[in-house]
């Protein structure tokens, strides 16, 4: 993968690779940016492991994954894989 600079860029790569967000999961995703502000990087992080946890876009998991993201100012894949595990989300 190449390396993303902006949700937006981040958006039409998924959108290259074949997977449509509907209007709503993108305005949860721009919502969710603005009320915890976090970074682009963050912010795609969370579009990722939502993608990947869920197997879809759930709006309210990635939400709450980003305020958590936020709030324990996880900012590695390694952060984030070992607190999805203590959170049983991941195995």
């Amino acid at each position: 993968m190449k390396t993303v600079q902006t949700v937006e860029e981040y958006l039409l790569y998924l959108q290259d690779k074949g997977f449509h967000l509907r209007e709503d999961a993108k305005g949860f995703i721009m919502f969710g940016q603005h009320y915890t502000e976090a970074s682009d990087k963050m912010v795609i992080a969370a579009i990722e492991w939502t993608l990947k946890v869920q197997k879809e876009f759930d709006g309210s998991f990635f939400i709450s994954l980003l305020e958590n993201m936020t709030q324990n100012k996880i900012m590695t894949k390694k952060q984030t894989i070992r607190f999805l595990k203590e959170k049983g989300m991941l195995t």
